[in-house]
C-alpha cells in the first residue's frame, strides 16, 4: 500500500498539471483571438469612416501623370507657318576671340571656295548671319505662349504665296505637286520631299555629276526643301534646298523656327543656279546645301556633297584659313571685311546666335567652334 500510495498520487498531480496547462492555453488562445478581434474591428472602422476622405490632389500625388508636352511630329500637311511682322531681325552681338580648328577647304573642284575637310567627316564653311535692330524681333527668353503672335503671322502666311515670285524657283517648278503623296508637311509652305525625275535629271551634270561610277550618295537619296524666310528687306520671301533625306526634317523645323523669329537671310536658292559654282554662291550671299564636290585642292569629298551641311548667309560668315606667316585667307574674298569677328555687324553668326543655336540643337556641328580655322557660315551634320 505504502507502494502504490505514491504511484497514485503522481498520476493524479500529473493529470492536475495537464488539465491545468490545458485551461492556460486555452485561456491564452482566447486572449490572442480577441486582442486579434479587436484589431480587425479597429480596422474596419477606421476605412468605413475614411470613405471619401481622399482629395483629388492626394490621388494625384500618389498617381502622378506626365505633364511635359510631346514635340509635334511631322505630318503630311500639318501646321501653319507665321507671316512676317516686318520688323527687323534679331542682331547679334561679336563673337568670341576665334582661334583656328579643323575646316574644310572650300568651291567646286579645282577652285577655291568655302571649306571642308577630307573625307565624310571632313568640315565645312558654313555661312549664317543675324541683323543687328535694337528691339529683338521676339524675346528667346521668355518667348509669348498665348498664339497670338503666331497666329497672326499665321493668316499672313496664307496669302504669302500670293505676293512671291514662286515661279522663280527652279526645284518648285520641277517637282510641282508629282511628289506630293511623298510630301512630309511640318507646317504650311514648309515641307520635304524626294526629288523628281525632273528635278534630278536638272541637277545632273550641275551640282550632281553625271556618270559616277560608285556615287557616295544617289539622288533618291536627297530631299527637296521648301521653306520660307524674311529677307533683308524684312519681306516673306520663298526658298528651297537640296539635302540628305537624312536631315531633311531638321531643315524644315529650323527654318521654320527663323522665320517665326524674323531671322534675316538675304535668299535661299538652289547652287545649280550658280552653275555649281561655290565661290559665285557665297558672294551672292546665297544660303545653300547640296554640292557634289570635293574639297579644293584633294580627293576627298565635302560634306556638302553628301547633303549634310548648309552655308547660312556666307558673305557676312566667311570661311578663314591661317598661313603660317599669320596671314589668312576668306572666302568669298568678299567677305574680307567680315573677318573680324570682334566687330558688331548686322547678319553676323557667333555661338549666342539664334541660328547657330538652333542647329545645335537639331545635333549640328558649327564651323566657328573649329580650331585649325574657322568656317562661321557653315553647320554640318553626322547623322
Amino acid at each position: 500500500m505504502a507502494q502504490w500510495l505514491p504511484g497514485y498520487i503522481v498520476r493524479a498531480f500529473a493529470r492536475r498539471k495537464a488539465h491545468n496547462m490545458n485551461n492556460k492555453r486555452n485561456a491564452l488562445i482566447k486572449g490572442l483571438t480577441a486582442i486579434a478581434a479587436v484589431i480587425i474591428i479597429c480596422i474596419s472602422i477606421s476605412r468605413i469612416t475614411g470613405i471619401g476622405s481622399e482629395t483629388l490632389g492626394d490621388i494625384a500625388r500618389e498617381h502622378p501623370q506626365p505633364t511635359g508636352t510631346p514635340r509635334p511630329t511631322a505630318t503630311p500637311e500639318t501646321g501653319d507657318a507665321a507671316g512676317p511682322a516686318g520688323t527687323p531681325g534679331q542682331g547679334n552681338t561679336a563673337g568670341p576671340t576665334d582661334t583656328p580648328d579643323q575646316g574644310d577647304a572650300a568651291g567646286p573642284a579645282g577652285t577655291p571656295g568655302q571649306g571642308d575637310s577630307a573625307g565624310p567627316a571632313d568640315t565645312q564653311g558654313i555661312s549664317g548671319n543675324v541683323p543687328v535692330s535694337e528691339e529683338k524681333a521676339y524675346d528667346t527668353e521668355n518667348p509669348k505662349t498665348d498664339g497670338t503672335e503666331n497666329d497672326m503671322k499665321t493668316d499672313n502666311l496664307q496669302n504669302l504665296t500670293e505676293t512671291v515670285g514662286s515661279a522663280t524657283l527652279t526645284g518648285l517648278s520641277l517637282n510641282q505637286d508629282l511628289m506630293a503623296d511623298a510630301r512630309t508637311t511640318w507646317a504650311e509652305g514648309f515641307y520635304h520631299e524626294p526629288l523628281s525625275d525632273g528635278l534630278a535629271e536638272y541637277i545632273t551634270g550641275v551640282s550632281y555629276p553625271e556618270d559616277l561610277e560608285d556615287p557616295a550618295i544617289f539622288t533618291h537619296n536627297l530631299s527637296y526643301v521648301h521653306v520660307f524666310y524674311i529677307d533683308f528687306e524684312g519681306n516673306p520671301a520663298e526658298g528651297e534646298l537640296i539635302c540628305n533625306q537624312k536631315i531633311a526634317q531638321d531643315l524644315v523645323e529650323i527654318f521654320h523656327e527663323l522665320y517665326l523669329a524674323e531671322y534675316r537671310i538675304e535668299k535661299i536658292r538652289l547652287i545649280d543656279e550658280y552653275n555649281g559654282n561655290d565661290d559665285q554662291s557665297m558672294e551672292d550671299n546665297n544660303t545653300s546645301c547640296f554640292n557634289y564636290r570635293v574639297v579644293s585642292g584633294s580627293s576627298n569629298l565635302s560634306r556638302h556633297a553628301y547633303g549634310l551641311a548648309v552655308d547660312v548667309n556666307p558673305l557676312y560668315n566667311p570661311y578663314i584659313t591661317y598661313n603660317r606667316d599669320h596671314s589668312i585667307n576668306v572666302a568669298p574674298a568678299a567677305g574680307e571685311e567680315y573677318a573680324d569677328r570682334s566687330k558688331a555687324f548686322p547678319y553676323k553668326i557667333d555661338e549666342n546666335d539664334l541660328c547657330c543655336r538652333l542647329f545645335k540643337e537639331h545635333g549640328f556641328t558649327w564651323g566657328g567652334d573649329w580650331n585649325s580655322c574657322k568656317d562661321y557660315q557653315h553647320f554640318q551634320k553626322t547623322p
